[in-house]
């Protein structure tokens, strides 16, 4: 606790070298974290990936930013990892306490992003606006015992603004989920828009969005 604290304040190429050094992170030198407290069991971003101010991501097994990959200000990523006693999802032997963010994918700001099971975040995708929960565990009632489900998001899919996403639920690659929805299924269909609450299948998005399209991460 003493060296996380201390690092925090640190200017960045002093804050990297000892996040290496002392940690075991991998961490590219164009790459950066903002004054957040960025602490998971192993850390990988690649080549101009970066966090920015005042994240939070704690309590996982592994984050992975690939090129170009953000994190914007006053996200909460948490989890709960696999290397404790606790009683907690013991039934689930595979379980992964990841975040993996595709190639020039972003996750905007002040969300909260559960990560007691795996959420995989394809390349040029985006988690925009505001106060987004996607949430990797529940209560089973039936079995009343903690459970908890991947979630994955496909490549090229655009996730509007306050929506829920729960365990077990797939956005498909080149899909849309309008805002305020709530994603609780594993669709397949491509080139969709879902939206809803519950979400469903809304109407088709044509090839020619320049969105889909894209070479680079940021959309200006």
């Amino acid at each position: 606790m003493i060296k996380k604290i201390f690092i925090l304040l640190l200017p960045w190429k002093l804050k990297r070298m000892l996040l290496i050094n002392w940690f075991g992170y991998k961490i590219h030198p164009s790459a950066r974290v903002g004054l957040s407290w960025i602490y998971p069991s192993y850390l990988e971003m690649s080549e101009n990936s970066k966090i920015d101010h005042l994240t939070v991501a704690v309590n996982l097994d592994r984050m992975i930013l690939s090129e170009e990959a953000s994190i914007g200000r006053g996200n909460w990523i948490t989890g709960f990892p696999t290397n404790t006693n606790s009683p907690h999802f013991k039934h689930q032997k595979d379980r992964r306490a990841e975040l993996l963010l595709g190639a020039f994918s972003s996750i905007t700001k002040n969300h909260h992003i559960d990560c007691t099971n795996i959420i995989k975040i394809g390349i040029y995708s985006t988690i925009a606006g505001y106060d987004s929960q996607l949430l990797t565990h529940s209560i089973d009632i039936y079995e009343s015992r903690q459970n908890s489900k991947p979630i994955i998001i496909g490549d090229y899919t655009f996730i509007g603004t306050n929506v829920v996403v729960l365990g077990g639920s797939v956005l498909p690659n080149y899909s849309v989920l309008g805002a305020k929805s709530l994603l609780n299924s594993a669709f397949e269909k491509e080139w969709y828009m879902y939206a809803g609450v519950p979400a469903k299948g809304i109407k088709e998005i044509s090839k020619d969005a320049k969105y889909f399209h894209r070479k680079r991460g940021f959309v200006i």
